[in-house]
């Protein structure tokens, strides 16, 4: 299995409009951060995306991903969703609608503000085309195959809201979290690579600070640990130096081999 951070930055993506500050203004690639989403492309050669960022069409171009067999959408906010128009390219390609799945709200709310896409009754006029998806409602600890792949969805806590972090076999994916409950640890533990959110080094009330996020790496207890949703508020190098062995920052484009 492989796993390729399509992007690691928070809603604001790094540089972040009109901000000066030294992370911004870096020189390293590492600091360059898009909208979070990845793709996971399993052994029998399948892949599966994971959210669509706002920079989706740039984020595949780069990562020369010209298919996708499955969609998983963690939540609804703008930063996970927005892109999907670029889907267009790929379903346009195999001529299909693209499987795509994700917590009830979340299917809802792509419904009500992309109709266009799901709405049999809006189709394109002849000699256009428009992106094509089939909606699929997931249920938090109940696995689900998934091109090829069992897919289990947990529910972790987002604020006022919930997301679901995924566990596809041996990779457990968690972004948008404020904690794992209990029954995540449990989900997410033997898992060899786990991605979790870690916002800033201070707490903040929806996201998973650093801190927080290492003390949640020890308890599942991977190999690996990847740290994504990143904002300004660090070098990459900086954070790589400062965080204990076992775990690494993501950076835009980084691939990773599991098992």
């Amino acid at each position: 299995m492989k796993l390729t951070f399509l992007g690691t930055g928070t809603s604001f993506g790094v540089p972040q409009i009109g901000c000066g500050c030294e992370v911004c203004r870096s020189s390293d690639p590492r600091d360059k951060r898009t909208r979070s989403g990845a793709l996971v492309e399993t052994d029998a050669g399948k892949r599966i995306l994971i959210d669509t960022p706002p920079e989706l069409r740039l984020q595949l171009i780069a990562a020369h991903v010209d298919r996708v067999d499955a969609i998983l959408f963690t939540h609804e906010h703008a930063d996970h969703i927005h892109g999907i128009d670029d889907v267009r390219a790929l379903s346009v390609r195999t001529k299909s609608a693209l499987r795509m799945y994700g917590p009830a709200e979340t299917v809802r709310t792509l419904e009500q503000r992309f109709a266009y896409i799901f709405d049999e009754r809006m189709r394109p006029l002849p000699g256009t085309s428009k992106p094509e998806g089939e909606l699929t409602t997931l249920v938090a600890g109940v696995p689900v195959e998934i091109a090829g792949e069992s897919v289990l969805p947990i529910e972790v806590p987002h604020g006022h809201t919930t997301v679901f972090g995924y566990r596809i076999g041996p990779l457990g994916y968690v972004t948008d979290a404020k904690l794992l409950p209990p029954q995540a640890i449990d989900a997410l533990r033997g898992v060899q690579v786990l991605v979790l959110n870690a916002l800033f080094w201070k707490q903040h009330p929806t996201h998973m600070s650093v801190p927080e996020a290492i003390e949640t790496a020890r308890l599942v207890g991977a190999e690996r640990t990847y740290l994504t949703h990143l904002t300004h508020d660090n070098f990459h190098a900086k954070l790589e130096e400062a965080l204990p062995p076992g775990l690494y920052p993501a950076y835009d484009n980084l691939t990773v081999e599991i098992g």
